[in-house]
């Protein structure tokens, strides 16, 4: 059972975005990196890179790179963190073929607590982002709320989903939320893949996008 789990997770990941493209939807694809390198029991280096896409890889909206470094505490159960990014935006301007390219520099602050009820495991990350968009200075709170659970004891495929919800410091409070669900496998303590669809929806609109994760701690 199990191989044939695997067997049709594969196909749907290879086949999806081939979808997708003969399509010519606006189903948007993320390729997620996330790493994180434990210096030691209390110090971590994050690091992370996302290749967003408005349709499948041939598109680009967003290249991200972000990283910092962490402090745990609490039996590793919390995590202080400093980071900083970069991010690339390729907006299409007035519905148009023309792009826009925005370079956006961003320093942020970050609180992550871990929760264990029976096999679910829940992590809160509260995150307080400035944000340098070419001459703009920008802030911005943001808080997810995410769920892994196995699908049974000691299994190395779980159910993944989350949602976060973005603020801004001054008008137009509400920025924007993030609705994901998904399917993981763990290949060992330190790798797992995942593969969901996120729904991302604005004040007046919304995109929706299949993503694929990989995480990795070395």
């Amino acid at each position: 059972m199990e191989n044939k789990i695997k067997m049709a997770v594969l196909v749907f990941m290879l086949t999806l975005p081939f979808f997708i493209h003969a399509q010519s939807s606006d189903f948007g694809n993320w390729l997620i990196y996330i790493g994180n390198k434990k210096i030691n029991s209390k110090w971590n280096i994050h690091n992370e890179v996302q290749y967003r896409n408005y349709n499948t890889i041939s598109d680009l909206e967003q290249l991200l790179l972000r990283t910092g470094v962490g402090c745990s505490f609490n039996e590793n159960k919390n995590n202080l963190l400093l980071g900083y990014g970069y991010i690339l935006s390729e907006n299409y301007i007035d519905n148009s073929e023309n792009k826009q390219s925005i370079n956006e520099h961003r320093i942020f602050q970050q609180f992550i607590s871990k929760q264990q009820i029976g096999r679910l495991a829940l992590n809160h990350r509260y995150r307080f982002e400035q944000r340098f968009v070419e001459d703009e200075f920008k802030m911005r709170f943001r808080y997810f709320l995410g769920f892994n659970l196995p699908f049974k004891t000691n299994s190395k495929w779980y159910l993944s989903a989350y949602n976060e919800i973005f603020l801004n410091s001054k008008s137009n409070v509400f920025d924007r939320n993030r609705l994901y669900g998904g399917l993981g496998y763990m290949f060992n303590k330190n790798i797992k893949f995942e593969a969901g669809y996120m729904n991302q929806f604005f004040e007046t609109s919304s995109r929706d996008q299949f993503n694929i994760i990989a995480f990795i701690t070395f």
